[in-house]
């Protein structure tokens, strides 16, 4: 198992590390445009290999696709991460380029691949590779759920005062700070919906601080974060390699699912081999509907931006 990260940064190299600690890709291919970047990320990386016990292979490497070839899964982090006050969308015109350019690359050498976008504004750039490249649609997912679910789960675990293995809940839509649909009326503790323990205010406050989560920490540390985004991507990547069958939220693309079309937007996913195995219609609360809508509004307006 091949999986290649363009990208060197903080997600990246986060990447690729969870993946490796993993041990169950043989090889991890990272690559940057910065000459020496990615040699000097890996070579860090494999330095651990025996005090973190695996044996994954990682390769740093500068602008050359053609070492990438014949990767099962390439990840694309690359682009300009957010600075404090910028929004997702205010990235559009430098990501997008970068997107295009780096998915052609990526599928001239790896025609066979899963493409997995983690680049900001994230569900317009998943829309955008479906656009610009011709693999199918269950070969190209955006990340953002998994992360978002992540951070809901963190936050439900901190107002029930919970493990965080207690707590179970999943977030959908886009994947923005006005965009994110937290589904409360899901959310259980250990099978028992979170509603039993938690206000009506104190869950909504749960919502409001899971949407903002990214522009929390972009607040405080400066520039995007990088440990919960890299965990989300291995965790995907992970479910493909191993073919796990294993449910997230991520950005596909949606031919009526959910009543939407020709939009990149995140559902819950069934994620093996072939990349996206199925779409899972999930019940929603009518509050849950119109805020879906709402964000697939949101979405339009940004992919609406593009140039294709």
């Amino acid at each position: 198992m091949k999986v290649t990260v363009v990208g060197a940064g903080a997600v990246g190299a986060s990447c690729a590390e969870y993946i490796a600690i993993k041990d169950f890709a043989s090889e991890v291919v990272l690559l940057d445009i910065k000459e020496g970047y990615a040699e000097g990320k890996a070579m860090d990386l494999m330095q651990t290999a025996s005090l973190n016990g695996f044996d994954t292979k990682i390769t740093g490497i500068t602008n050359d696709y053609s070492k990438t070839a014949n990767s099962d899964i390439c990840v694309i982090t690359s682009g300009i991460p957010r600075k404090p006050g910028m929004t997702r969308e205010e990235l559009i015109g430098i990501n997008a380029g970068i997107v295009k350019s780096v998915s052609s690359s990526l599928i001239e050498h790896s025609p066979n691949t899963i493409l997995i976008v983690v680049s900001n504004p994230m569900d317009t750039m998943t829309y955008l590779a479906h656009k610009s490249t011709n693999l199918p649609k269950n070969r190209i997912i955006g990340m953002g759920g998994a992360l978002d679910s992540a951070r809901f789960k963190y936050r439900l675990a901190e107002a029930l005062g919970a493990p965080i293995s207690d707590v179970d809940g999943m977030v959908i839509g886009g994947h923005s700070d006005t965009g994110m649909v937290p589904l409360t009326s899901h959310a259980t503790r250990n099978s028992i919906k979170v509603s039993e323990f938690l206000s009506e205010d104190r869950l909504n406050q749960v919502k409001e601080d899971t949407k903002v989560g990214g522009a929390t920490l972009t607040k405080l540390l400066g520039t995007s974060a990088w440990y919960a985004p890299g965990a989300a991507v291995s965790a995907l990547v992970q479910a493909i390699a191993c073919d796990q069958k294993k449910m997230f939220p991520c950005s596909t693309f949606l031919e009526g699912e959910y009543g939407l079309n020709d939009i990149c937007i995140g559902v819950p996913v069934i994620l093996g081999r072939n990349g996206i195995e199925s779409i899972v219609d999930v019940p929603l609360s009518d509050a849950e509907k119109t805020h879906m809508q709402a964000s697939a509004e949101g979405v339009k307006k940004t992919n609406g931006l593009l140039e294709l």
